[in-house]
């Protein structure tokens, strides 16, 4: 891993897309949304950003154009490698209506099989359910779930991000029962979450441990140290008494995530000192 040549590439190829637009998102090293409704063409934009970037950094890059970022991130996965698909403003009802639901931006796998049971294959088969009907089955995701399905999505291309947050996750083939079974893997979640947050020069007050059971119910447990977390913090000492004090050893693991919250900037001076927040999620 190179990762000093990555951030610098990226870089490059960034300061191409603000050539000709200052609404750039960066999701990734390698992925942002661009926001270019004031040019004529957004696709002969796209066209244009795809040979400069092969030109200047000679490497591929693949483009999605849409009417919204929903739509534009589906797009832009269409024709890997240097691929570049539109959906124009009249395709998209039927284009969404053909589209299996687990190509919609935000369906995992998990959530594309229990669509699956209730009969939901196609955007053309959610749509037929209600907004109401899907916040009861989905929780908030069924509001956005909803406004997929008719190719709505209102979030504005965000040019200034902050970073809330740094994490890491690991799905188990077998499920983990015994505390030394997990132990051992948040060992390596540890080890894993000091690399992602020296990458990312991010510091936080909050760590946060993840859990996932055998029938897909989900917790989570967080503790605040009173100090800064970075790569140099013993994160896995917290990380196993999160996980002691959780009550989880004894019972069907499938997942444990860990990350790193609340960076110096967004907590109030008298939230610096100890506290503890404990937080159930279905």
């Amino acid at each position: 891993a190179r990762f000093d040549v990555y951030k610098a590439v990226s870089q490059q190829i960034r300061d191409i897309f603000r050539e000709y637009t200052e609404l750039v998102e960066p999701l990734s090293l390698d992925e942002a949304f661009l926001d270019v409704t004031h040019e004529r063409s957004a696709t002969l934009v796209a066209r244009e950003i795809k040979a400069r970037i092969r030109r200047q950094t000679e490497l591929t890059a693949s483009a999605g154009v849409s009417v919204n970022k929903m739509l534009a991130k589906i797009a832009s996965d269409y024709r890997k490698p240097d691929g570049l698909f539109t959906i124009a403003p009249s395709e998209v009802e039927a284009f969404v209506a053909a589209l299996p639901v687990e190509r919609f931006f935000g369906i995992g796998a998990v959530t594309a099989e229990r669509m699956h049971r209730m009969g939901i294959h196609t955007g053309a088969d959610l749509r037929q359910w209600d907004e109401a009907a899907l916040v009861q089955r989905f929780g908030k995701a069924g509001h956005a779930y909803y406004g997929y399905a008719r190719g709505v999505d209102e979030r504005e291309v965000e040019p200034h991000r902050v970073r809330k947050s740094v994490g890491c996750e690991s799905t188990f083939e077998s499920d983990r029962v015994t505390l030394d079974e997990m132990s051992e893997e948040l060992y390596a979640l540890s080890a894993r979450l000091c690399r992602r947050l020296e990458r990312a020069a991010f510091r936080g007050h909050t760590l946060t441990l993840k859990v996932k059971f055998a029938d897909f119910r989900q917790i989570t447990r967080s503790l605040s140290p009173g100090e800064e977390l970075s790569a140099s913090s013993g994160l896995f000492p917290l990380a196993e008494r999160l996980l002691r004090e959780s009550g989880v050893p004894g019972r069907p693991v499938r997942l444990l995530g860990l990350s790193v919250s609340n960076p110096a900037q967004d907590l109030p001076p008298e939230q610096h000192e100890l506290y503890r927040q404990l937080r159930l999620e279905f």
